[in-house]
């Protein structure tokens, strides 16, 4: 990396329904920064799967154990691409391993800063019941056995606050605050 100063890279996570992708949405237009949405990025790839061995529900470990390593490396590989020609970026995923691991928020946290990224990781929180309620407003395939099961999709849903340094954010916020929120963040950090 030159010495320019490093470029903003937001990751957006949270449980299923918590906002993510209008969250990223928000952040990417006001930064002026790539979007790349996990959904957006890989569910072509994921569809194929999908239909090659007949589930749909990302949990599964059926669809999610095949996928899993290439829809992730595939959103940091253009994460890094956007970061090394000068892009700031804005990801969007669950990153439930990288929440949960320590090493493993490490070694992404090493790769965009490498890239020339400064990541800061925003959790967006919200109540179990709120999730379920939004997955079945929202009605997309990936979330028909979440929304079909709302007991036990609110009892197993990840909504562990991250182990690694974060920006927690209630998502049950309008949108506009927790992306002023996210901004004043990263102003208080470019001021240090």
């Amino acid at each position: 990396m030159s010495n320019r100063t490093a470029l903003p890279a937001v990751l957006v996570t949270g449980a299923p329904g918590a906002g993510k992708s209008t969250v990223g949405r928000g952040l990417a237009g006001r930064l002026g920064a790539a979007l790349v949405d996990q959904d957006t990025l890989t569910a072509p790839m994921v569809d194929v799967i999908a239909n090659l061995v007949g589930v749909h529900d990302l949990d599964d470990p059926r669809l999610a154990g095949p996928t899993r390593a290439a829809r992730y490396e595939a959103l940091v590989a253009v994460a890094e691409d956007n970061l090394r020609v000068g892009t700031p970026v804005v990801l969007v995923a669950p990153f439930t391993r990288e929440r949960r691991d320590l090493d493993a928020w490490t070694i992404l946290d090493r790769r965009l800063r490498s890239a020339g990224g400064s990541p800061l990781l925003v959790w967006l929180w919200l109540t179990p019941e709120v999730a379920a309620r939004r997955l079945a407003v929202r009605a997309a395939a990936r979330d028909l056995a979440k929304a079909d099961r709302p007991a036990a999709f609110s009892a197993g849903a990840d909504v562990g606050e991250p182990t690694g340094p974060h920006l927690p954010a209630n998502g049950e916020h309008p949108t506009e605050d927790v992306v002023d929120g996210v901004l004043a963040a990263l102003a208080r950090r470019t001021s240090h």
